[in-house]
């Protein structure tokens, strides 16, 4: 049982990295913040599997709801897609 729970637990880390990295690469500013959300919960369940619910709860709420619309209230106030 513990092993699928550490299969599991990998899998998810890697995703929140893979997802970080599109987060930090990408160049429409929208997508950043989706990617940035998606990680989030990749790292929430990680979290979760490591059976910490109390962080769950506040990092979901953090992370996901008043990070990711915060920063698409910012955006709306400049531009959209990043210029190098």
């Amino acid at each position: 049982m513990i092993e699928i729970h550490l299969l599991i637990l990998a899998i998810v880390a890697v995703l929140g990295m893979v997802f970080s990295y599109l987060a930090i690469t990408e160049k429409d500013l929208l997508k950043a913040v989706g990617f940035s959300a998606v990680q989030a919960i990749a790292y929430a369940i990680a979290f979760y599997i490591l059976m910490a619910p109390d962080i769950v709860l506040a990092y979901v709420a953090i992370a996901v709801g008043i990070y990711s619309a915060l920063l698409v209230f910012v955006i709306s106030k400049t531009e959209r897609y990043e210029v190098v």
